[in-house]
């Protein structure tokens, strides 16, 4: 399943790359995935992009250990609430290390 928002172009190229995928098209559909990565479009614009593809792999691979560290998704700060969890995850991450 591909969710985009209605861009003339995607049937196309969909067809092209992933034959087989279902392409579903709805009005704000995508804007919870376009929501998901804010924090990396937030953070590339200044730098105006990336000129290394190695430079990419670990920018993107920080910012989504950061993003699933304050969503919980690891038993890192896990008794702090939810927008105070990321300095008590840090801390304890740095004593395990």
């Amino acid at each position: 399943m591909v969710v985009t928002d209605k861009a003339s172009v995607y049937p196309r190229v969909l067809d092209e790359l992933v034959p087989a995928a279902w392409h579903h098209v709805e009005r704000y559909e995508n804007n919870r995935i376009e929501a998901d990565h804010v924090r990396l479009k937030h953070r590339l614009r200044p730098m105006r992009g990336l000129r290394i593809d190695g430079a990419a792999k670990v920018l993107i691979a920080g910012l989504a250990f950061m993003q699933n560290v304050r969503r919980g998704h690891y038993e890192l700060g896990t008794e702090a609430v939810h927008p105070l969890r990321l300095a008590p995850a840090l801390g304890e991450l740095a004593q395990a290390v």
